[in-house]
């Protein structure tokens, strides 16, 4: 029997080079061994009101999995504590 292997959600990250809170998430992210798109809206400003439209924030990081908006690091870290990131993530925890 071959192992099925889910396929890998979409992660999306904006972020600035010089926000401690956006290094906070991808340290995250990649502990976890979670592939991600940043997106630095100090290099690609004309991103910035999209994300603003999408999220209705303007601080960064703003994260989306699966073109869900999940929030920022804070927000993050509370789907990690609560057991919540795995799954968003497709993955069961095992």
């Amino acid at each position: 029997m071959v192992a099925r292997r889910e396929a890998m959600p979409e992660v999306v990250i904006y972020t600035t080079g010089w926000c401690p809170y956006c290094h906070r998430a991808k340290a995250l992210l990649q502990s976890k061994g979670v592939e991600f798109t940043e997106i630095d809206l100090g290099e690609q400003p004309q991103e910035r009101a999209g994300v603003v439209q999408r999220t209705g924030r303007t601080s960064v990081p703003q994260i989306f999995i699966n073109d869900q908006p999940i929030g920022g690091s804070d927000d993050l870290y509370a789907l990690e504590r609560d057991g919540e990131l795995d799954r968003l993530l497709g993955r069961d925890g095992t």
